[in-house]
């Protein structure tokens, strides 16, 4: 598995000035032939060794004025590359990968991606083979040439051989990596995690610079201020976002002042493998920086993030926190888990995409840190009930949870007789009955949520949230309270009962019913 993303492309001046010099030993080879015939027979002995295998040719690849010449298709298939050949315009034309490469037979100059490059040497044909400049065309696929003249040989290494090569010495280097015990990973990172409280949620956070914070993006987003506080007390206020990607579930934030913390490094997470010890760092349910457990239960991928899932326990206030495995390296930012289970199915973002996103930062970035814009109203006051019912349809009308997504519709908004503000809407009634017994807990956080952000939107309205259930039956169901089953002749009834009622002003009243 490649674990390493390296995209180079020699720019055409290092194409023209490198890329065509000839192969050292080639053109003393080639000197020594007094006459064409005499090179002929002395080039049938070159050899064309790829990523150390020698690679069988359709005729034999040779020399002349100091250019190795290999056939067209032999080369680019051994490079993984495609060719297509244009027999009316004599073009080759090849790609691999985001490359494309062009050359005519005859012609002293070639295109890479678009730019136009000299050669030294053209493409020919020769006895019907069409062949190609054997440096030119494997440092174009940014392959490494090497002559070996006492093989008399092209070694040609590819950027994939040599990247696997380097991740394998990588791989060697950890076999002699010393391991930590949990305490020794609390002593040294204990003070890098801190507490994140904004004017909406608690989470948690992870020093990575002088001033700056890595956190999960939901525990920013909706945030108008907040602050950070360190496990020696120190509160630090946060000046705004630098960086996020919501995707991904992360954000990077800046204090108003230097934090004076040793910075956690960001890397790309190589350690992180399944069985792996692992030590998670946070605030779950505001206890600060709580110290768990656990191995490395799984590592997936979803929408193109990966997740390492781990067995160490978290809550909610965990978000944010740190993952670090047992060589103390920082594998993962602490994002979510599932409730109402005793296998711990907990999960981190990997933190190659913390990693990732820090690498975008720019010094105006952080200068120009602002808390981002609410996806809600500063208020409602005054606001039409049109407008009430089109917000609730667009931001509460689906609930992501642990045993999946809840949706909720048909949001309705009216005063009743008595000044009410009455929200309504029906939830999706195979979550319901399928999972609504496990879901109790998030459907009235859900709730109260909802709830909490009416009244700072609405803070003198009586409100009252009623979800319900509904659903037509061809038969009379019982056990139900009167009122709640309905006939509608033809053999169907209907069941609508409220699965939410929750009611606030000054205080909150709510009932789930499961």
């Amino acid at each position: 598995m490649k674990t390493k993303l390296i995209h180079s492309l020699l720019s055409p001046l290092l194409v023209a000035g490198l890329l065509l010099a000839p192969l050292p030993g080639l053109s003393g080879h080639a000197a020594a032939a007094s006459v064409t015939t005499k090179a002929t027979a002395a080039a049938q002995q070159l050899q064309v060794i790829v990523d150390g295998k020698k690679i069988s040719l359709s005729a034999a690849a040779y020399a002349e004025n100091g250019v190795t010449y290999v056939p067209m298709r032999d080369i680019f298939k051994a490079l993984g590359a495609s060719v297509t050949w244009e027999s009316k315009t004599q073009t080759i034309i090849a790609r691999k990968g985001y490359l494309s490469i062009s050359l005519q037979v005859g012609k002293k100059t070639a295109v890479i991606n678009g730019k136009t490059v000299k050669l030294d040497a053209p493409a020919l044909i020769r006895k019907g083979v069409t062949f190609v400049p054997a440096r030119f065309i494997a440092e174009s696929l940014n392959a490494t040439v090497k002559w070996d003249k006492a093989a008399s040989a092209v070694r040609i290494t590819s950027q994939e051989a040599a990247e696997n090569a380097e991740y394998e010495e990588w791989l060697e280097s950890q076999n002699n990596l010393p391991t930590l015990t949990s305490k020794e990973i609390v002593d040294k990172f204990d003070e890098s995690v801190v507490l994140i409280m904004t004017n909406k949620a608690q989470g948690s956070g992870v020093v990575i610079g002088e001033n700056l914070i890595l956190t999960n993006y939901h525990v920013i987003a909706d945030a108008a201020s907040a602050t950070a506080l360190t496990i020696n007390g120190k509160q630090l206020t946060i000046a705004g976002v630098v960086k996020y990607d919501e995707d991904a579930d992360l954000a990077i934030v800046r204090t108003g002042g230097a934090i004076g913390i040793a910075p956690v490094t960001l890397g790309y997470g190589l350690n992180s493998y399944k069985g792996g010890k692992v030590v998670a760092i946070g605030s779950p349910l505001g206890l600060q920086n709580t110290v768990s457990d656990g191995l490395i239960s799984n590592i997936t991928y979803e929408d193109g993030i990966r997740y390492i899932q781990t067995s160490a326990p978290i809550d909610h206030g965990s978000s944010g926190g740190a993952l670090f495995n047992e060589f103390g390296d920082l594998v993962g930012i602490t994002t979510l888990g599932y409730s109402g289970t005793s296998a711990d199915l907990n999960f981190a973002v990997s933190v190659i995409h913390a990693a990732s996103l820090n690498s975008e930062i720019t010094d105006k970035d952080v200068e120009d840190a602002r808390f981002l814009p609410s996806s809600l109203p500063a208020t409602l006051v005054g606001a039409p009930l049109t407008d009430i019912e089109k917000l609730l349809k667009d931001h509460y009308g689906l609930l992501s949870t642990t045993e999946g997504e809840a949706a909720f519709t048909k949001w309705t908004a009216k005063r009743d007789s008595s000044g009410w503000l009455v929200l309504t809407a029906e939830i999706d009634p195979l979550f319901y009955m399928y999972y609504g017994a496990a879901s109790a807990q998030e459907l009235r956080l859900w709730a109260i949520n909802l709830g909490h952000e009416f009244h700072e939107m609405l803070p003198d309205e009586k409100i009252q949230v009623l979800i319900n259930y509904e659903r037509e039956y061809g038969f009379e169901p019982r056990g139900f309270a009167p009122g709640e089953v309905t006939s509608l002749g033809g053999d169907k009834w209907q069941v609508r009962f409220p699965v939410i009622d929750m009611q606030l002003k000054n205080e909150l009243f709510i009932k789930v019913r499961v």
